[in-house]
């Protein structure tokens, strides 16, 4: 099942990541998939402060993969739209993934075939006729814990 949060400013959408990372284990991969600006690194930053991480979170598109080990979790937080030709083998995302910290993945699509079974995939929507900081994200949980914390992190949301 998915389940839908309405943003109208980029607070919200940090909010919302700062919210989901006291549910967070240890290997938790989430996805975020939108287009450019809407959203995906705002969001990270959120995460990374809920985790308790006092670093500035950039957006890792020319890193590929930027690692923040001081909070709570380490968090690795990816770009995978430089992906797009291939290459992700040669990253190591399965040590990443089966690792010690929270993975956060841009661009998703890139390395769908790549995945682990349990995730949770965030969409960054920006509808025509919203205001230019209205934003839909889409939650789909893949597994029965990513739907618990998503059901969790929409009614706190309310």
């Amino acid at each position: 099942m998915d389940y839908e949060v309405e943003v109208t400013n980029s607070e919200q959408t940090f909010e919302l990541g700062k919210k989901l990372a006291p549910f967070l284990l240890a290997k938790d991969l989430i996805l975020l998939d939108g287009d450019l600006g809407a959203g995906k690194t705002t969001f990270t930053k959120g995460l990374a402060s809920g985790l308790g991480i006092k670093k500035n979170v950039k957006s890792p598109t020319f890193t590929i993969i930027r690692e923040y080990q001081e909070g709570r979790l380490p968090l690795y937080h990816m770009d995978a739209y430089r992906l797009e030709e291939g290459g992700a083998d040669e990253l190591g995302l399965d040590e990443y993934f089966n690792g010690d910290g929270v993975n956060v993945v841009e661009w998703s699509k890139f390395i769908n075939e790549d995945l682990p079974e349990n995730y949770l995939r965030i969409v960054f929507l920006r509808e025509d006729d919203q205001a230019e900081n209205d934003r839909k994200l889409i939650l789909k949980p893949n597994g029965s814990r990513f739907e618990e914390i998503s059901q969790k992190l929409v009614h706190s949301n309310e």
